[in-house]
Formats: C-alpha cells, sequence, structure tokens
C-alpha cells in the first residue's frame, strides 16, 4: 500500500484522533466518551469467547486458555452476583538474534463478565485448568422448599 496516500491532516483522521485521544481522567472535552479502560475492557470482552452450559445442579463455564498457567487467570465474584474471568496472556520475551516473522497469536489482556442468575451459590465455585481449558462451576442454590400453610390462632374477645 503506498502511504503517501493516507493524508494525516485529512479531516477523517483528526476525528479519529480526537475519538482516541481519550483518558482516564474526565474532563469537560470528553465527559461523554469512552474512557481507555473502557475501550481497553470492551476489546478485551470481545476477544474471549466462553461456552456456557446449565446442568441440573450447576452453570459451567468454558473458556480456551492456551499456554496460560493458572497463575496468570483470575476468578472472581464482584458485586455478590458477577462473575469476572480475567488475565494476561504476555509475549515471550525476545530472545538475541531471534525475531518475529509473523505474529497471530493473541497477547494482551481478556476478560468476560457474567451476571449470575439467583439461584447461583457464589459461595460454591470452583476453576479448573486443564489442557489449556479453563472449567469454572457455580454450584445452583436448592430450591426453596414450597410454603406450608400456616395456621393462624383466633383468640376469643
Amino acid at each position: 500500500m503506498d502511504l503517501r496516500i493516507l493524508d494525516f491532516e485529512n479531516p477523517i483522521f483528526s476525528t479519529l484522533r480526537q475519538m482516541m485521544d481519550v483518558s482516564d481522567e474526565p474532563t469537560e472535552k470528553s465527559s461523554n466518551a469512552p474512557s481507555w479502560a473502557y475501550v481497553r475492557d470492551a476489546k478485551a470482552m470481545a476477544s474471549t469467547p466462553v461456552d456456557v452450559k446449565e446442568h441440573p445442579k450447576s452453570y459451567v463455564f468454558i473458556i480456551d486458555m492456551p499456554g496460560l498457567k493458572s497463575g496468570d487467570i483470575k476468578v472472581q465474584v464482584e458485586d455478590q452476583n458477577v462473575l469476572v474471568i480475567s488475565g494476561e496472556r504476555k509475549r515471550e520475551e525476545e530472545k538475541e538474534g531471534v525475531k518475529y516473522v509473523r505474529m497471530e497469536r493473541r497477547v494482551g489482556k481478556f476478560m468476560r463478565k457474567f451476571v449470575l442468575p439467583e439461584n447461583a451459590n457464589t459461595n460454591e465455585i470452583s476453576a479448573v485448568c486443564q489442557d489449556g481449558v479453563l472449567t469454572v462451576t457455580v454450584e445452583k442454590l436448592p430450591p426453596p422448599e414450597p410454603k406450608k400453610p400456616r395456621t393462624i390462632e383466633i383468640k376469643v374477645a
């Protein structure tokens, strides 16, 4: 591609630069603009596919995590019912005399958030990473017992 045809003073590039020139600190100019943290988190969430299964007694979240160690992955519960799976895939350290010819594997942060249903037992969550696949199991609470009729004693006045 001939880079001379890209005029970086073009109004389109100027608008793109303004859109991308956002910070984590709110300012008068960018009070409605997304922060870098929001853009970064949205990108991380979009690039982390997850399968979710419902079993009779649990919910199971399955995420491919090739090449990651369990120390690179975090499983947390926020706000009492939001399951957050996050971490970071780091690039290998470059060795002298070795250079990348092509890089296609994703590196960087990843994250997914799930609002858990009311019957999820957030005190009973387990996570296992085996053969590059993370499996997070959230046990279900037992169904509430049906309410039995209650007899009210009638008093004599």
